[in-house]
């Protein structure tokens, strides 16, 4: 080959790479930052986007929070990546000097626990309840073993728990099975604040998956019977509106249960009973078309299930 057409290869080369280095600084720049915003006086979340996961948005599709207290940190659940825990861990530092003691792992869904080994490596004890053993064990878990290292839980509760840290006593509630069976919800006492994991999705249609959705129904009048004054949901902004949020999740749910129970009682098809389906009071909402057909579906399935 001639010399200028080597030299033609190696430029083409240089170029790509810069080319992708650009469009890897231009997908990091539109990528949602990682920033604490206070709730209270003592309490902090971080928002993820209301959309699929992907690479432009690195997977940052779920919130995590944490409670400041005089003898440390404690923090509920470690996002989607390695990347974006160390990111929730600079800004838990931009708050305040204290260490990371505790992370609460609300389930074991990917979006939620990825970043586990961060706070590991960083000393905190991990709690989690002991059905999230399963997950670990699971098809799903082994798929993505590629993807990041699972990181089991230091204590595994089976039971409601208070934590004390400092000055602040947390109630950790087991509410499961409801969006996974191994749920957990956080709520800070002094500052009347709820961290609800994925049994609250505010401002967007919930993914309901394989859920027990007639036990998610009932935990959710659980948490209403807190009178909490903030919620902190899995998924979306906060909640100073506790009952409209939490009533939201709960009539979508109550809404797919009754729907799919009378086609299943009918023997309707379910293309024909989604396709029937008045679906207006939810079409409006965030991920409407992502999720609300598989949600349809798995709970026509529970619903036959349940008419045996």
């Amino acid at each position: 080959m001639r010399k200028d057409g080597i030299a033609a290869i190696g430029l083409w080369r240089c170029g790509a790479a810069a080319l992708l280095l650009a469009l890897a600084a231009a997908i990091a720049a539109a990528a949602p930052a990682v920033t604490a915003r206070r709730v209270a006086d003592d309490a902090w979340f971080v928002q993820g986007e209301a959309a699929l996961g992907s690479a432009a948005n690195r997977n940052f599709i779920s919130n995590a929070g944490f409670v400041v207290t005089s003898a440390g940190v404690v923090v509920i659940d470690a996002l989607g990546s390695p990347a974006l825990a160390r990111e929730l861990l600079a800004e838990i530092h931009r708050v305040t000097p204290q260490p990371v003691r505790y992370v609460v792992v609300t389930h074991y869904h990917a979006d939620h626990v990825y970043g586990l080994q961060v706070f590991k490596e960083a000393g905190a004890t991990i709690i989690a309840h002991r059905l999230g053993r399963d997950y670990l064990v699971s098809d799903a878990a082994q798929r993505r073993l590629a993807a990041t290292r699972l990181v089991p839980a230091d204590r595994w509760i089976d039971a409601d728990t208070t934590l004390e840290l400092g000055d602040e006593r947390l109630l950790i509630r087991h509410v499961g099975p409801a969006h996974t069976p191994e749920d957990l919800v956080v709520f800070a006492e002094r500052s009347q604040v709820l961290f609800a994991g994925d049994l609250v999705f505010r401002g967007r249609v919930p993914y309901v998956g394989t859920a027990d959705s007639r036990s998610w129904i009932g935990a959710l009048g659980g948490l209403i019977e807190l009178h909490p004054a903030v919620i902190v949901p899995g998924h979306g902004a906060e909640s100073t509106q506790p009952l409209a949020d939490l009533t939201l999740t709960r009539e979508y749910l109550r809404y797919l249960r009754q729907s799919m129970a009378e086609a299943a009682a009918q023997l309707e098809p379910f293309d024909d009973a989604y396709e029937h389906t008045d679906w207006s009071a939810f079409e409006h909402l965030p991920l409407f078309r992502a999720a609300n057909r598989i949600n349809a579906y798995n709970t026509y399935l529970l619903m036959e299930q349940q008419a045996k």
